[in-house]
């Protein structure tokens, strides 16, 4: 198997068109690629590293003269770069629009030498519990550090040859980014209008667990500022879609993909003063959370059947033979469902899968088990 390619986050995409449309004011010239500092940082001697960003287009907004820094503006744009990673922001573009004029005082978060936006396609944050305040761009503070520090970089090498740099104003518009935002979890994070300009390392790495794991406590945060006294972790959008429709009265701030996060997931809630905590998964995540799996993945770790088929004998089912030579969680299910003792050894599966839940949490979880046609099957 080729090892997978990193990429860089639509942070560092919106730095590097930053950096671009500087430049152009600056220099009088269009860079095709800019070398973007990646954090952390220890401002101005050092950074983590750097990411080269080709830039996909740079042009004037309004034409200057002379070699110094002149009051008129610059556009550019970066097409981030995902690498392998199948985020569904790889390939959008991320624009900047950069111009040199007085600063305004209107913006709390970002006064300085940048003032920060976000325009079409940048959501803006409307509930509490987000690193960005309520009201504001959703550019996430790692992001607009970023930006700070390669501007300020860059005027800083240029400020002997070009003159000192008036306040700059910086725009981040994504085309496209009101769609995109659909395919996230940004509308159930009370985003609106766009996606998320994100990123805690300025690059990407493929199939990231830090970056999903970020996703639930953000999740889990909003929940708890959103004033939800229940929260409801689910494996995927189908279990999520079939929790919503066993407790249609809460809000969707409530539901929290965890994926195949289990014990990170349930530790994470169990910390926080939720009421409830509910899990909903189907057959296999169940079987494995039952043995105590901490990440459930197909990939990792193997379902018992034979523990399975005991349990099954001590729960009076005719079948346990066969489900001891299955080799898919789905197949036990069926052969289980089939045997007139097998809902009740289902029940105790649930119940062995809710005591691992509540030993990752520290306290009792409700688990929910859902048949893959989208039928309820049991509750522990």
């Amino acid at each position: 198997m080729k090892d997978l390619r990193e990429g860089f986050t639509t942070g560092t995409a919106a730095a590097g068109a930053a950096l671009a449309a500087l430049i152009l004011l600056v220099e009088r010239r269009a860079p095709e690629n800019v070398s973007v500092p990646l954090p952390p940082y220890q401002f101005p001697s050092s950074c983590s590293g750097f990411a080269s960003v080709p830039v996909e287009y740079c042009r004037p907004l309004v034409r200057g003269g002379g070699k110094s820094f002149a009051s008129f503006g610059a556009e550019a744009a970066v097409r981030k770069d995902g690498g392998d990673d199948p985020d569904v922001t790889s390939g959008a573009l991320i624009s900047a629009r950069v111009t040199l004029e007085p600063l305004r005082q209107d913006s709390p978060s970002d006064r300085g030498f940048v003032r920060l936006e976000g325009g079409r396609g940048v959501g803006r944050v409307t509930l509490p519990g987000l690193p960005v305040p309520v009201g504001e761009a959703a550019i996430n503070p790692v992001p607009r550090e970023q930006m700070r520090v390669v501007l300020s970089r860059y005027v800083g090498r240029a400020a002997p040859r070009f003159g000192p740099c008036p306040p700059l104003s910086v725009v981040i518009s994504v085309p496209g980014g009101e769609k995109l935002a659909l395919r996230t979890l940004n509308p159930r994070l009370g985003i609106v209008g766009g996606i998320s300009i994100l990123g805690t390392q300025g690059t990407v790495r493929p199939f990231s667990h830090a970056a999903w794991q970020a996703t639930v406590s953000q999740g889990l945060k909003i929940a708890l500022a959103s004033g939800c006294s229940t929260v409801c972790l689910s494996t995927g959008r189908r279990s999520e879609a079939l929790l919503m429709r066993r407790y249609p009265r809460l809000s969707p701030q409530s539901f929290i993909q965890a994926a195949d996060f289990a014990a990170f997931s349930l530790r994470a809630a169990g910390s926080m003063p939720f009421a409830n905590i509910v899990w909903g998964c189907f057959f296999g995540k169940l079987l494995k959370l039952a043995q105590g799996m901490e990440y459930t993945h197909a990939r990792e770790g193997d379902i018992d059947f034979e523990a399975l088929a005991l349990l099954c004998s001590r729960s009076g089912v005719r079948c346990a033979d066969a489900v001891r030579r299955c080799s898919t969680a789905a197949q036990a299910l069926e052969i289980l469902l089939a045997d007139r003792a097998g809902r009740p050894a289902l029940k105790r599966v649930a119940r062995a899968a809710a005591g691992q839940a509540a030993r990752f949490a520290g306290r009792a979880v409700t688990l929910n088990l859902f048949h893959a046609d989208g039928g309820f099957l049991c509750a522990a």
